[in-house]
């Protein structure tokens, strides 16, 4: 009887507590409805737009990254064929016909600058009204495109952009915006303007889709939302109104409501490209109504995507959602007090004992007898999982020692596998200290204990052989593989100096019997020391850099696969002419993919600065490479095995 009395107390004190919370968490949120009910829904409704903006955002992106890539990816064929003025006008017929979202494309020459084509030459195509593509010749004295802003300004600019709105003389209904990339010759000179326009209607129907669900699910009054682009000077990119696009500015429409300043707020935030911070004061007048404003940048331009929703539109809603709100509250809290009740007068009553017996249990005492809980709900449950807990925890104990055990036998076992690992490759500096012809230095670190890349090299017959893998995957999987293949280099070199052959061997025993489908990228060559003649073959692995005195350009290699995939394939041998003084570094794509904590890539950019300016002794070259690398990773984990080597011709 004590015992009930002192649950059924717990249970009463307990709901008297739950009535008073109850009834303070009601008054304040009708209080807080009542007062700020406008506020909540403009901020609810802000953050519905910025979502709905984000995927605006990324529909436009993905849009406008069509037309670059569809441009990016023409660029090496048009500069292959820049001495075949007759192969331009299949190339940009080309881009408009595999890319229905390409408007129409162009190639604007400079000036004679094919002789027989006369001054202006400039192939264009195009899709008419019934999508098909038309193709013709612009360039002309009527249509003098070399005096045109717009080409100059091209050829001032030394990168490719997004243009302003512009009407296309082929239809003047139609506003477009070009994606604008310089045409560079072999010596790095501009000699055309590679432009693909995008009509801008693709963009207002992703806009005015996106209106539409907002008017259907946010606002709940048809039309009183209007979404648009704006550039980075304030002008329309887009606008239901096409007379304003190139004519009007947002910041001339834009006009302070009650609160001054706010408009010269939101205009400094576009021109700073800072998304919207808003607030309910941020009230200003557009087209002669005051609306709340929503904004956000662009990433991929200097564009500025907008909103302007009138306010009635949402005050109205959010007098609406505060009453809903609050009878759902209301309705809510009533049923819960009651549940809250019920429940805590039925449950509290075996919990102590419980209790008492968990402490127990807690002090080490596993074999403490637990109640016995006559009723099959959630405390019986528990009861019989504190008694699951007492023979699982007196079964961990013991795994753990053993678990503990066996983890310090294979840390022990990792560390002799690197041991061995290493030994396996070259490791003492200078490798050929009696010759002056030849200076080579090598570096491996590996991700985990043990890694997947090699490289190794020696001499015979006054050539140089050598070659640099990355298995895929890593750890010991990867290490055995490794393995196998330095050995395989080192067998297959002693009997042939034919790169190509070196490779298809490795290939051909490892593609047998490869049932974990792992493969090694390669790259082979062997040097004739006396006269700097270089074979190569390259199995699916990152070009080498090769650095001159002038230069720093990447070793061209055929696009092989990696070893093991395929049997019997026919690898392609290269050759190069090392010059005296001249580097070959090769390295694994540890190094251009290595991530920084935000998993940014170091990529191929920063590889070939750091090379120019570490110049062309190996030591110094992988050791400015490993500082630069080690200082943009920063604190992050080291993803992938690391691999350098460098040979000078001295």
């Amino acid at each position: 009887m004590k015992e009930k009395k002192y649950n059924h107390s717990f249970a009463s004190r307990l709901s008297r507590w739950v009535i008073l919370v109850l009834l303070i968490m009601m008054g304040g949120l009708s209080y807080y409805l009542y007062v700020f009910s406008k506020d909540f829904v403009v901020d609810v409704s802000a953050n519905s737009f910025r979502v709905g903006m984000r995927s605006s955002d990324r529909a436009i992106n993905n849009l406008i990254s069509d037309v670059s890539v569809a441009v990016k990816n023409n660029l090496f064929d048009i500069g292959r064929h820049l001495k075949e003025p007759d192969q331009m006008q299949a190339i940009v017929e080309r881009i408009v016909t595999q890319n229905p979202r390409i408007r129409s494309c162009g190639i604007s020459f400079v000036d004679n600058y094919y002789p027989q084509k006369g001054r202006w030459f400039c192939p264009y195509a195009w899709h008419n009204d019934s999508m098909q593509v038309v193709t013709r010749q612009l360039g002309s004295a009527n249509n003098d495109y070399l005096s045109a802003k717009w080409f100059k300004t091209a050829i001032a600019r030394d990168s490719a952009y997004w243009s302003e709105p512009f009407f296309d003389g082929q239809d003047a209904k139609t506003p477009l915006v070009a994606y604008i990339c310089p045409i560079r010759d072999s010596q790095g000179s501009t000699v055309a303007i590679l432009g693909a326009d995008l009509s801008l209607d693709f963009v207002t129907q992703i806009l005015e889709e996106q209106d539409s669900i907002f008017d259907e699910d946010i606002v709940g009054l048809s039309g009183v939302l209007h979404s648009l682009v704006l550039s980075g000077n304030g002008s329309y990119i887009t606008h239901p109104d096409h007379r304003r696009i190139k004519k009007g500015n947002f910041f001339v429409h834009v006009k302070d409501a009650d609160e001054p300043g706010v408009a010269e707020k939101i205009v400094n935030q576009i021109k700073e490209r800072k998304t919207s911070d808003h607030e309910t004061s941020n009230i200003v007048v557009v087209n002669r109504k005051e609306s709340y404003v929503f904004f956000s940048p662009l990433t991929d331009t200097d564009w500025i995507l907008m909103a302007t929703v009138p306010t009635y539109g949402i005050d109205f809603v959010g007098v609406v959602m505060g009453i809903v709100i609050l009878l759902v509250i209301v309705g809510v809290l009533t049923v819960t007090f009651l549940v809250c009740f019920l429940t805590i007068r039925r449950t509290a009553q075996p919990l102590k004992q419980l209790a008492d017996t968990a402490d127990k249990v807690a002090q080490g005492q596993f074999d403490t007898p637990l109640p016995t809980i006559k009723h099959r709900d959630e405390i019986c449950q528990l009861r019989d999982s504190f008694e699951n807990m007492q023979h699982s925890l007196t079964e961990y104990i013991e795994n753990l020692k053993k678990t503990t055990t066996a983890k310090a036998s294979i840390e022990n076992e990792l560390k002799i596998a690197h041991g061995i690992q290493m030994s396996m490759l070259p490791k003492t500096y200078p490798a050929f200290p009696s010759r002056e012809d030849i200076d080579i230095f090598g570096q491996l670190t590996p991700a985990k204990a043990v890694g997947g890349d090699l490289y190794d090299f020696f001499i015979r017959d006054e050539k140089l052989y050598f070659c640099i893998g990355d298995v895929s995957g890593k750890g010991v999987p990867a290490s055995l593989v490794m393995a196998v293949t330095r050995s395989l280099f080192r067998n297959i070199a002693a009997h042939t100096a034919e790169p190509e052959r070196m490779v298809m061997g490795i290939n051909d025993s490892l593609s047998d019997n490869n049932e974990t489908n792992m493969f090694v990228t390669l790259f082979v060559g062997v040097m004739d020391l006396k006269t700097g003649n270089m074979d190569y073959c390259n199995a699916g692995h990152d070009m080498p850099l090769l650095l001159t005195d002038s230069e720093v350009s990447l070793l061209p290699c055929d696009p092989n696969i990696p070893a093991g995939v395929f049997p019997e394939w026919e690898f392609s041998r290269q050759q190069i002419q090392l010059k005296r003084g001249a580097t070959l570094f090769l390295y694994t794509d540890g190094l251009n993919e290595a991530e920084d904590i935000d998993h940014n890539q170091f990529e191929m950019d920063r590889v070939m600065d750091t090379a120019k300016a570490a110049g062309n002794n190996p030591q110094e070259l992988i050791a400015a490479m490993s500082a630069a690398v080690g200082q943009f990773v920063g604190d992050a984990e080291q993803s992938d095995d690391l691999t350098m080597f460098a040979i000078q011709r001295k």
